[in-house]
């Protein structure tokens, strides 16, 4: 895999398999510098009632101990919370790819003035998934951004 929309569609599927679930529809996977799925997941706060489960960290856990992740990308279908941004910086993730950031913007401004190479995809897929499930799922989703 090499370009961003090619990583985005792993992401996107993972969205996809969270709705059909029952839960939030936002997707992140994790790849290695040359293009390989380190990992991949999607937000489980609601399938098991767990809230740290969105998908970034998902993703992360499933990619399992790196040696280290300068060099790697996430990404994911939405702009990341302020939660999944502080993993991007804790773990030095060097770039991060997002399909949307109309619905909602997190904290990539914050990663890019940290160093972290930041391309929005602006992606209609994405858009239109979060915008469906929002006018549908409006509790739910004040839930998971946190009012």
């Amino acid at each position: 895999m090499s370009s961003a929309l090619d990583m985005l569609d792993v992401a996107v599927e993972e969205a996809r398999k969270g709705l059909s679930e029952g839960g939030i529809p936002i997707g992140a996977a994790l790849f290695s510098a040359e293009g390989a799925v380190l990992g991949r997941g999607h937000n489980r706060r609601v399938q098991l009632d767990d809230p740290s489960i969105h998908a970034e960290t998902d993703a992360f856990r499933d990619a399992g101990r790196q040696r280290g992740y300068r060099s790697t990308v996430m990404v994911t279908t939405l702009s990341p919370c302020w939660y999944c941004s502080g993993l991007v910086r804790q773990f030095n993730i060097g770039a991060v790819v997002i399909g949307e950031s109309r619905t909602f913007t997190g904290g990539h401004d914050w990663l890019a003035e940290n160093g972290v190479s930041v391309t929005l995809l602006d992606d209609d897929r994405c858009v239109t998934l979060m915008r469906e499930f929002i006018a549908t799922n409006p509790d739910l989703w004040a839930e998971d951004i946190g009012e």
